[in-house]
């Protein structure tokens, strides 16, 4: 069969190089989508009850822009003339509906006293023109504004870009949203599958699009930015900014790290084998691997999100792996084979490879496979796009390997490097020779590890992603400390039926609970600035002298107050219609020590001591929905590791037809995953979006060395010292992936971003422990327990 299928080699890789080409043009579809919400976009009930209060108060999406001018005169003639005048730049934007300054945002505190037609418009620092002594004053302990728009120190201006709502978008998303509530607590119709499968068709373009406008957007921003930054300090801060962050940095890394790793590899390719052959065919067979998968992920709508952004890099592991397998195999049957003529040679090398690096693709894949089991939307699609991934690095590594190499001469094969025969032989030696040591040795080791298992802990803060001596670092610890927080968190409170009213106002019972819960919520550590109808009805306070306000007088205020005033002040956190009050906060993410689970807990705690029913409190946003993931992420890992193993262990079983072997055989993968876990725990390293899948990807790596070990292993079982014969062979080639990753991953250490260092650490880690479990304590157990008890 395979002298059919390699019988026209050039046809081949004519057949390659077009998928290659035709892929290749098909990956500029391929999108990178760091943003925050595709860690959260789950069908789940806490994600759509989240989307419904999101869409009941309406918050609108806006960016901050800090200025801080450097004499730290935020009230100067000259500072409110750069507000001015960047707030103008700023309007020009095309998706910006408003610009909120402390120069545009009514001071209604200078009124004289309750009226019954306010114009707010009159009541603006742009019309009111107050020296800045005054104005200080005005903001000074504001009930709305410090915490939004300008700092405490009263140093530093917020500049608030409100965008414009997409009307379609908005409402293919609430029906969207009706549907999947529906579908929750009932079954949907058939009618109704097709209509929600119609609107997800139609969001995903318009969600797409906005995704493209909002980097644009911060593009543009920091082009408009930069003449006044001679001047002053300006920090931006958001969703949307942490999302174009997210991006640019994952970008740049894979272009400037991809390179720098694809240098690496070469080198380390060229000094292994000497040759230019085994440096252009390896990177061959890398990069149209590479190509064909983000052609395949672009046609099929697969993104690379925070989760999965280390897809390539592992791609080029594993293809790599197999690759070397087949070089070594060929230096192999070309010494043991002189005479052999070249398409022997290939033919032959392929024909011994075949079964084991068919095994472990399909092991590998069968491993990524088992994070379809997590019920995580983001993780499910990692695990798909490393299933198809795998299967193209098969198809190129044992197809596009041995199709180049028929096109070229025979070899000679040099001797091998003495370093390296020192240290097979030395692997060797402590395998027969200390191995009783050597079982003691690890189960130490084991034990260790498994201590720094039950220090993991679940954290994640997207500060924290970033080196602190980066731009963006700064920035976002900037505004997080000094503008109230980075993750919103809602406090909802329904009011109880005999407390309600029939006008659009609120009983005096009704804000003293709110009153009591917004205390709870601010004395507890983190919480950053809180907003709520509380906050409005201490500012009616001002207006009216700072005497207290009766529930009819307030419900005149409420009338009388300008449409959008009064959706500014209390439309986002009263709703009439529903009778719920919303209180929203933002949590300080870059707290010293933060323990995010802690956090939420004595919020609840504080709620529950109030004596409120918890019935009339709901806590839902971004932080709510981040830490339940979190959660659920750590329990999949436990799940997925487990079908990981039970996995591996049946086709473990299939493979070699033993249990004994299969049983063995795993023994290797259980020790690099627990290094992993437990490496972290010691080093304090916390699982989060980014390493929790570091432990089923060092399974998916180790899987391969123990699979060509034991399979070439049981091929030299019945011959004298078959350990030694399969180091001699297998040794070489578990070595060489090992050197080459290692070095080359290595220099994701020198990222400024931290996933990409972790990931880099990890990985190198993962493959150090599966190189020398598999040539040290799996040969020992396989003379122990195989060998000799044939």
């Amino acid at each position: 069969m395979l002298d059919r299928l390699f019988r026209h080699p050039k046809l081949l890789l004519t057949a390659f190089l077009g998928a290659t080409l035709a892929l290749g043009w098909q990956a500029r579809h391929f999108e990178i989508n760091a943003s925050a919400d595709t860690l959260i976009a789950d069908d789940n009930i806490h994600f759509l009850e989240s989307r419904e209060v999101a869409q009941r108060f309406a918050p609108e999406e806006f960016l901050l822009l800090v200025y801080q001018p450097h004499d730290g005169e935020i009230f100067s003639e000259q500072s409110q003339k750069a507000i001015e005048s960047l707030a103008d730049k700023l309007n020009t934007l095309e998706r910006v509906e408003t610009v909120r300054t402390i120069l545009n945002v009514p001071l209604l505190s200078q009124m004289d006293g309750l009226s019954a037609e306010i114009d707010p418009d009159q009541h603006t620092q742009s019309r009111l023109k107050l020296p800045a002594e005054k104005l200080a004053n005005v903001f000074r302990d504001h009930p709305v504004y410090e915490g939004l728009i300008i700092n405490p120190a009263q140093n530093a201006s917020a500049i608030q870009l409100i965008f414009k709502e997409d009307a379609r978008l908005r409402k293919l998303e609430s029906r969207e949203l009706a549907l999947k509530q529906k579908a929750i607590q009932s079954e949907l119709s058939a009618t109704e599958q097709k209509e929600l499968a119609r609107l997800e068709a139609d969001i995903e373009p318009l969600l797409a699009e906005l995704r493209e406008q909002r980097n644009r957007e911060v593009q543009q921003i920091l082009t408009l930015i930069k003449p006044y930054e001679k001047t002053a300090d300006i920090y931006l801060g958001g969703l949307q900014v942490l999302g174009y962050e997210l991006i640019s940095i994952i970008k740049r890394d894979l272009l400037l790290f991809g390179s720098a790793i694809a240098v690496s590899i070469s080198v380390m390719l060229w000094l292994l084998f000497r040759s230019l052959r085994w440096v252009v065919i390896p990177m061959v067979c890398c990069a149209s691997s590479v190509a064909i998968t983000l052609g395949l992920f672009g046609i099929l709508g697969l993104k690379a999100t925070v989760i999965s952004s280390s897809f390539v890099a592992l791609q080029l592991i594993l293809t790599l792996a197999i690759v070397i397998h087949l070089i070594v195999q060929y230096r192999e049957t070309e010494q043991e084979r002189p005479n052999a003529n070249q398409r022997e040679l290939v033919l032959t090398s392929l024909k011994r490879k075949l079964a084991p690096c068919f095994y472990a693709g399909l092991t590998t894949s069968v491993g990524f496979a088992s994070l379809l089991l997590s019920g995580i939307q983001p993780v499910i699609s990692f695990g798909w796009m490393m299933v198809i991934a795998m299967a193209i690095s098969i198809a190129c590594s044992l197809l596009l390997m041995p199709a180049i190499n028929l096109l070229l001469p025979k070899q000679e094969t040099p001797s091998r490097n003495s370093l390296f025969r020192w240290f097979i032989h030395r692997c060797h030696w402590l395998a027969t020779h200390q191995a009783k040591n050597l079982y003691l040795l690890c189960t130490l080791l084991a034990v260790g590890l498994a201590f720094g298992l039950v220090r993991l802990d679940v954290e994640n803060s997207f500060i924290n992603y970033f080196d602190k001596d980066t731009r963006i670092y700064k920035e976002l610890r900037y505004v997080d400390q000094t503008f109230g927080g980075s993750t919103p968190l809602d406090i909802i409170y329904s009011i109880p039926q005999e407390q309600q009213a029939d006008t659009p106002t609120l009983s005096a019972q009704t804000v003293q609970t709110l009153q009591q819960l917004q205390h709870a919520l601010e004395q507890t550590p983190a919480v950053g600035t809180t907003l709520s109808v509380v906050n409005f009805t201490e500012l009616a306070k001002q207006i009216n002298d700072h005497k207290p306000l009766t529930e009819y007088e307030l419900t005149a205020l409420y009338r009388t107050l300008d449409r959008s005033v009064r959706e500014d002040l209390v439309g986002a956190f009263f709703s009439p219609e529903t009778q719920q009050l919303r209180i929203s906060t933002r949590i300080q993410d870059s707290t010293e020590g933060l323990d995010r689970k802690a956090l939420l807990q004595e919020i609840k705690t504080s709620i529950e001591n109030l004596g409120i029913a918890p019935e009339t409190v709901q806590i839902t946003g971004l932080f709510v929905l981040y830490q339940q993931l979190l959660e659920r992420l750590f329990n999949s890992q436990i799940l997925t590791l487990g079908a990981v193993f039970a996995a591996l262990g049946v086709m473990f079983l299939m493979i070699f037809r033993s249990l004994k072997v299969a049983t063995i055989a795993l023994i290797p993968n259980v020790l690099t995953a627990l290094a992993i876990l437990g490496s972290m725990g010691w080093l304090g390293v916390p699982l989060d979006f980014m390493t929790i899948t570091t432990a089923a990807i060092a399974v998916g790596i180790a899987v391969d060395d123990t699979i060509h070990y034991v399979h070439r292993y049981r091929e030299e079982q019945h011959r004298d010292e078959p350990a030694r014969r399969t180091h001699d062979a297998i040794g070489y080639a578990l070595l060489y992936t090992s050197i080459i990753v290692i070095s080359g991953f290595s220099l994701l250490l020198l990222s400024d971003f931290t996933p990409s260092v972790m990931f880099g650490l990890f990985t190198a880690l993962a493959m150090a422990v599966a190189m020398m479990t598999d040539l040290t304590l799996l040969p020992a157990l396989l003379e122990r327990y195989v060998r000799k008890a044939r």
